[in-house]
């Protein structure tokens, strides 16, 4: 078990989640940044479980991502193997989640929008605009905007390609990139650098 957590989380969050990991068998391991996942939670071929979490996320991220995989953990120990972002989870999620939802560990102006998002959590909270662009206030990285900051057919940098950004979607921006001419959806939360 990892006690390394505890300088990745809210200091009033401590007590909960130090019961939390001892109420549930799981080996915590925090890694580098993965481009495609906050965290996850898998059954180790030696019967063990471990869950991991990105260290590139703020205290809030962290957190939330943590919360996150020990409901897949509790949900996979009450009900089995069933649909990993389903009402099991959902329900087990919120229920980890409340003791949480305090001004004292997530700031006043994140709460409302996760109380919101809690009502129907989804597999990510990137998929929740304003609670990911909310969360992310506190890791921005410098230099980088977000890509609905980039002007109609202007030019951004989106590892280590130049796209060109074109008109919104309902909830995501068309972009075209400069070299195959292909036309890609960018969530508007992404974080570009603005050529």
């Amino acid at each position: 078990m990892s006690n390394n957590y505890q300088q990745y989380i809210p200091e009033k969050a401590i007590p909960i989640v130090q019961y939390l990991i001892e109420q549930h068998a799981f080996v915590l391991k925090i890694v580098n940044k993965r481009a495609t996942k906050h965290g996850d939670f898998r059954k180790l071929p030696n019967g063990k479980f471990q869950i991991t979490v990105n260290n590139s996320l703020n205290k809030y991220q962290f957190l939330l991502t943590l919360v996150h995989e020990i409901a897949h953990h509790v949900t996979y120990q009450k009900f089995g193997r069933v649909q990993p972002h389903g009402k099991h989870w959902k329900t087990v999620f919120q229920h980890l989640m409340l003791p949480f939802l305090q001004p004292e560990i997530y700031p006043k102006h994140i709460l409302p929008l996760l109380a919101q998002y809690l009502k129907n959590p989804k597999a990510s909270t990137d998929a929740d605009v304003h609670l990911s662009l909310a969360l992310k206030e506190f890791s921005k990285e410098v230099g980088k905007h977000y890509i609905f900051e980039v002007p109609l057919n202007g030019f951004f940098r989106f590892k280590k390609t130049i796209y060109q950004r074109r008109n919104k979607r309902r909830t995501r921006f068309e972009c075209t990139n400069t070299q195959n001419k292909r036309v890609y959806l960018f969530n508007q939360n992404v974080e570009v650098e603005i050529l």
